[in-house]
């Protein structure tokens, strides 16, 4: 019986710890100068003139903060070619989620250059500008 009581707590300590475990960035979030859309694998993102790519999921810790890294690639102005090869920089991505807002500061972290910070608001569509 006192082995089967410990399973029991076992198991309730487990539940809690999953129900406190943050949840994962999924959606679509958009804001001035960027779009992001994240599933439970990664994240898309679409800026001005540039893209980029996250390859695992965004996931806050307690106060909602997340650093992940990931992929940056800069656009530029006219099409692309067929045979053009697409330049790609790694790339950090550090974040504050509080509510249905996110603060994203993007940084090249082969030169220390940050791209930028930005505020994104879940549901809501980017506002960007394409390069010409």
């Amino acid at each position: 019986m006192l082995r089967l009581g410990g399973l029991l707590l076992l198991a309730a300590i487990a539940g809690c710890l999953e129900a406190n475990a943050p949840e994962l960035v999924t959606g679509d979030w958009g804001g001035q100068h960027l779009g992001l859309v994240a599933s439970t694998t990664g994240a898309s993102l679409e800026y001005d003139c540039a893209t980029g790519k996250i390859a695992e999921p965004i996931r806050p810790d307690a106060a909602g903060r997340f650093s992940v890294a990931g992929e940056h690639y800069p656009g530029h102005g006219g099409p692309i070619r067929v045979d053009e090869a697409q330049v790609k920089r790694p790339a950090r991505y550090d974040g504050l989620v509080r509510g249905n807002l996110m603060d994203l500061t993007v940084m090249l972290t082969d030169s220390n250059t940050v791209i930028g910070t930005f505020t994104l608001e879940y549901g809501r569509s980017p506002f960007v500008f394409k390069c010409l």
